[in-house]
């Protein structure tokens, strides 16, 4: 039998009422994505190569904006 599931929430997303916010999971090889709001919803994955290149362009977004 599997462990479950560890979801990791965003540092970003505080602790009041309103901070909406996304969800992750290492599935090993693939990254699980859900919207912390609707934890009865459906999750989606992707490879974790993907997802980290995908962090890699926001953050370099980001210092490009501040």
């Amino acid at each position: 039998m599997s462990a479950p599931t560890q979801w990791r929430k965003s540092s970003y997303s505080g602790g009041g009422e309103g901070n909406d916010c996304l969800e992750i999971a290492d599935l090993g090889g693939r990254i699980a994505i859900r919207d912390s709001k609707r934890l009865s919803c459906a999750s989606f994955s992707i490879p974790t190569p993907a997802f980290t290149a995908f962090v890699g362009a926001l953050r370099e977004r980001r210092g490009r904006l501040t």
